[in-house]
């Protein structure tokens, strides 16, 4: 079953979300995918084990060990890590979790899909959160504007 749009809202429609997979390095795009979601009002909680802090604030090791837990998670890891993130984000209690893919292969799998689906999670795949914010920069309403032309938009 394809992304919807209206994944793609209940999604946004959290504003207290954790990134799995944020980089350590201030230059990688999840950094600032990071800083485009905290400009607009969303309270990212990033997840990676290799780090006690990012930007300046808490880095947790797991989604499960998040305090206060968070609703939603995007996910940012290679695909081979992205089954383990979402048995994570299961036991965790998490509703919602967004496969990102702005390019290349994303974060997402039909194994990790498919357990999403088994586990009562609400799954956004294999889309960059950047096209659906309002007021984006022109980069990604381009990149929104080719997948309308080529139909792979997500539809209602």
């Amino acid at each position: 079953m394809p992304t919807t749009r209206a994944d793609i809202n209940s999604f946004l429609g959290h504003h207290r979300i954790a990134m799995v997979g944020l980089s350590r390095d201030p230059k990688h795009f999840s950094r600032y995918l990071l800083k485009e979601l905290s400009t607009r009002g969303y309270d990212v909680v990033a997840v990676n084990p290799s780090a006690s802090e990012i930007e300046g604030s808490p880095c947790f090791a797991n989604v499960k060990a998040i305090e206060p837990p968070v609703d939603a998670a995007l996910v940012m890891t290679p695909p081979a890590e992205t089954v383990s993130v979402v048995q994570d984000c299961a036991a965790a209690g998490i509703r919602e979790v967004w496969m990102h893919r702005g390019g290349g292969q994303g974060a997402g799998s039909q194994v990790a899909v498919a357990l999403c689906r088994e586990k009562g999670i609400r799954v956004v795949e294999g889309e960059c959160p950047l096209m659906f914010l309002p007021n984006t920069q022109f980069p990604h309403r381009v990149h929104g504007f080719i997948k309308k032309l080529v139909g792979s938009f997500p539809r209602a």
